[in-house]
């Protein structure tokens, strides 16, 4: 191969070695999931299924995590009134981590009339990672309040997690273990979509990392084309 298509060949190299970098590092995927809710309410049993999202956002060392619903849930036999419903909720955690996130939102803004799907508002909490690796993050139980009375809806259909994010604990803490006993190891990507989720300083971290690539690409191509002016004279 002649001197001039091998460094056209060494650039090109670098040039993929750095896209590849960038490509291969998603931090978060996100799914919207059914659940279907079995709701305990002061006239009976009702059931719903709504879409939840559940969406992260890098904040500090933790990270805000946003609930949203897509469709309404219960209903009320009477109106209810602006501010009279209280939704909040809990998110379960699984992965390297365990237990359960409380989320927290808005009472209703307007008045919600009676017989009425109840649209829950977008619920949120802070996770602070405990240890490092994949966490996932699953719709669990909602409680409305409204009324002095309670409503209290489950889960009845097993929901898969509608988030997984890739965490690093305070400290760097090692990887952890899920609730099967393997092992989970940090640094890895959970998957191809990705939502307004992760921390900023790990794309600019791979930026550099991938620009330096492309520098010693560019280094060895100089250095090819200063050694065969040097042969050529």
């Amino acid at each position: 191969m002649s001197y001039p298509k091998r460094t056209a060949a060494l650039a090109s190299a670098a040039a993929l070695a750095g896209s590849v970098v960038l490509l291969a590092a998603p931090a978060a995927h996100a799914d919207v999931v059914d659940v279907n809710y079995h709701c305990k309410t002061p006239i009976g049993d009702k059931s719903a299924v709504s879409p939840i999202d559940i969406k992260g956002v890098k904040s500090g060392s933790g990270y805000r995590i946003t609930m949203s619903w897509q469709k309404g849930v219960s209903s009320s036999p009477v109106e209810l009134g602006k501010g009279a419903m209280k939704p909040s909720a809990t998110i379960r955690l699984g992965g390297a981590d365990s237990g359960s996130l409380p989320v927290t939102g808005p009472a209703n803004a307007a008045a919600i009339p009676a017989n009425t799907p109840i649209k829950i508002s977008d619920l949120s909490g802070t996770y602070t990672p405990k240890k490092t690796g994949k966490v996932t993050f699953t719709a669990a139980t909602l409680t409305i309040s409204a009324l002095g009375t309670t409503t209290t809806c489950t889960p009845a259909n097993t929901p898969g997690p509608s988030l997984t994010l890739d965490v690093t604990a305070a400290g760097g803490g090692s990887s952890g273990t899920s609730a099967d006993g393997s092992s989970t190891p940090s640094g890895t990507g959970s998957g191809s979509r990705l939502p307004q989720t992760g921390p900023a300083d790990s794309a600019v971290a791979l930026g550099t990392l991938g620009g330096t690539v492309l520098l010693a690409g560019a280094a060895g191509t100089l250095w090819l084309t200063r050694r065969n002016q040097a042969v050529r004279r």
